[in-house]
């Protein structure tokens, strides 16, 4: 069992940066794809970028791409999102997950942890 802690969500004005951090504990954590999913009011939990074991494949969404990274230290077993240039539209609850499968597919994650929000004000 993989336990998933994030942290580093709040607000922030339009144009400024956030790092949210996934720490997983309970498994091997260079064994897991890691992603990052979001999910605003009134809408469908989305993409927004993912990584695998070996961080050898990044992906994001179109919609973030040249904004946001995702990154992952082992040592630390953290993955990592960095946010730039945030805009109003990048509010929402941020969520980590974990999986064995590609990371690039919302079926590959079997872990989530409980979500961050950010707020970003225009």
């Amino acid at each position: 069992q993989v336990l998933l802690v994030e942290s580093g969500g709040g607000w922030v004005q339009a144009g400024g940066s956030l790092r949210l951090s996934c720490a997983a504990s309970g498994g091997t954590f260079s064994s897991y794809a890691m992603g990052w999913f979001r999910q605003a009011p009134g809408k469908e939990r989305e993409f927004v970028a993912g990584i695998s074991r070996s961080a050898d494949w990044a992906h994001s969404a179109d919609s973030v791409r040249g904004r946001f990274t995702i990154s992952r230290d082992y040592a630390k077993n953290t993955a990592y999102l960095q946010m730039n240039r945030l805009k109003p539209e990048d509010s929402a609850v941020y969520y980590c997950a974990a999986g064995l499968g590609e990371p690039n597919k919302h079926s590959s994650y079997e872990y989530w942890g409980q979500g961050t929000e950010v707020t970003v004000s225009s």
